[in-house]
């Protein structure tokens, strides 16, 4: 691999450049922000092509780029269609979004819906399965960034990691979501050309039938439709990546900030872009057995195979690639966790009183700190990124049904929607830990439906959608 990995130093001059680009971009696009709506939702007036960029962009994270081809390597041809099928997430958002813009025309964060919908016990349950999520989101994209530079560039994980954090949070610090969402729009077409150029090459340079004989003879489990650990895992991370976006409010900030109208049709038209592509980054791992590339750690085989592939050149154009993909989810992150820290930790536990300006000025500070406390996490990197995230799905598939019911049904009460989310969570945990990665959000995702049916059963609530109307 030593003779196709890019210098350390010309690795630090492509941040250097790009960091320059994106931070100067981001104070360019937030000089006119003044209100809270500027900064948290970009004026509630992001039109079509943008909305439907930044939703794909956002998607299109380590995830796609680092740990589908992980999983390929580990799971086959069930890793790579599993990992696709999380477009089911955006595309399922989409009547969502609409309906979320519809019943909150003054909303700002999905913590907004949860404590005007269910109270607040179910709230403060939300709040912890929400920023227990986005810090694991947070931690495995810092680390991402940290694998890339010393698996592309040998550089030491820690500079990577750091440099990759300090770029996002600069830019997303000055321009708020006007900049997250103009660099996803840029990073959007960096990384489907990416994509597109390096599966294009791997085929032509090594051919399907090398890649198919090299994998049957070496691990043929990858190649098994009936590989029940891999049957787990598809089954498993359709229901994590539709409670990813159910709950997150990375999504729910979109919903708010698109224009009217908008919402339905970009989350649709991001999804069925976006579905292809980890077929496409999977693929890559899968020409490892043809090239001999073993990984010291199967979340570095992406990069290791396009860099292999593609020569000293192409390094650098992975590169690029991967870092837009970080950098798009990683901004969007930052973006959306401050707004939960703002808007319902700041504004709805600390300063019920706080002003306008106040809550501008405390979002920016919020980024700081979730920076800060990213970056510190991030330094051990205890696991590898697919085990990491894999522990998160506990979290969010519980939030699955007390959401959708909670926006559709008026039976649902609180009690029941916070006692769905807290032992669904508890009970995915305790899978992950017993059985392993591939059933905690099903676990989490069966136990929360029951106990949603059940509550619902017992207690015929009947709640007024106009009080999620109002503007606090």
């Amino acid at each position: 691999m030593d003779s196709v990995a890019i210098s350390a130093e010309l690795a630090l001059s492509i941040l250097v450049i790009f960091g320059v680009i994106w931070i100067a971009f981001g104070w360019w696009l937030g000089r006119n922000n003044r209100t809270i709506d500027d900064f948290m939702l970009a004026g509630r007036n992001v039109g079509f092509a943008f909305a439907s960029a930044t939703a794909m962009a956002t998607w299109i994270t380590s995830n796609t780029t680092l740990v589908a081809p992980q999983l390929t390597y580990q799971f086959g041809i069930w890793g790579m269609i599993g990992y696709s099928l999380a477009a089911l997430g955006l595309i399922l958002f989409a009547p969502m979004a609409k309906r979320i813009k519809a019943l909150m025309p003054h909303g700002y964060t999905c913590g907004d819906f949860i404590r005007k919908r269910y109270g607040f016990g179910a709230w403060i349950v939300f709040l912890i399965v929400s920023l227990c999520y986005a810090f694991g989101w947070l931690v495995s994209l810092g680390m991402a960034g940290g694998i890339l530079l010393s698996s592309l560039s040998g550089l030491e994980y820690f500079w990577g990691m750091s440099a990759i954090l300090v770029i996002c949070i600069a830019y997303t610090l000055l321009g708020g979501l006007k900049a997250v969402i103009a660099t996803d729009f840029v990073q959007t077409i960096i990384i489907l050309a990416g994509v597109v150029l390096i599966a294009w090459i791997g085929i032509s340079d090594i051919g399907l039938e090398t890649i198919y004989t090299s994998v049957n003879e070496k691990s043929p489990q990858l190649l098994d439709l009936l590989f029940p650990a891999a049957i787990m895992f598809l089954f498993n991370n359709i229901f994590f990546g539709i409670g990813e976006i159910f709950h997150s409010n990375v999504w729910w900030s979109r919903a708010f900030a698109f224009k009217k109208d908008v919402g339905q049709k970009a989350f649709l038209t991001s999804g069925l872009l976006w579905l292809p592509i980890p077929i496409v980054t999977g693929f890559i791992a899968l020409a490892a057995f043809s090239l001999d590339v073993y990984p010291a750690s199967a979340d570095m085989i992406g990069p290791l195979i396009a860099a292999q592939i593609l020569g000293k050149v192409g390094a650098v154009f992975v590169f690029i690639v991967v870092f837009s993909a970080l950098a798009s989810s990683l901004d969007s992150l930052l973006a959306a966790t401050s707004d939960l820290l703002t808007k319902d930790i700041y504004k709805g536990l600390v300063r019920k009183q706080a002003t306008d300006l106040e809550l501008f000025r405390f979002s920016k500070m919020a980024i700081l700190i979730i920076g800060l406390v990213t970056w510190v996490l991030c330094i051990p990197k205890l696991t590898t990124l697919g085990s990491l995230l894999n522990f998160t799905g506990a979290f969010v598939a519980s939030t699955i049904f007390p959401i959708v019911f909670g926006l559709y049904f008026k039976r649902l009460n609180g009690v029941a929607a916070a006692l769905a989310m807290a032992i669904g969570t508890l009970c995915g945990l305790v899978g992950y830990f017993t059985i392993g990665f591939y059933v905690a959000a099903l676990i989490a995702c069966a136990v929360s439906l029951i106990i949603c049916l059940v509550g619902m059963a017992l207690v015929n609530q009947r709640y007024s959608w106009q009080q999620l109307q109002s503007e606090d």
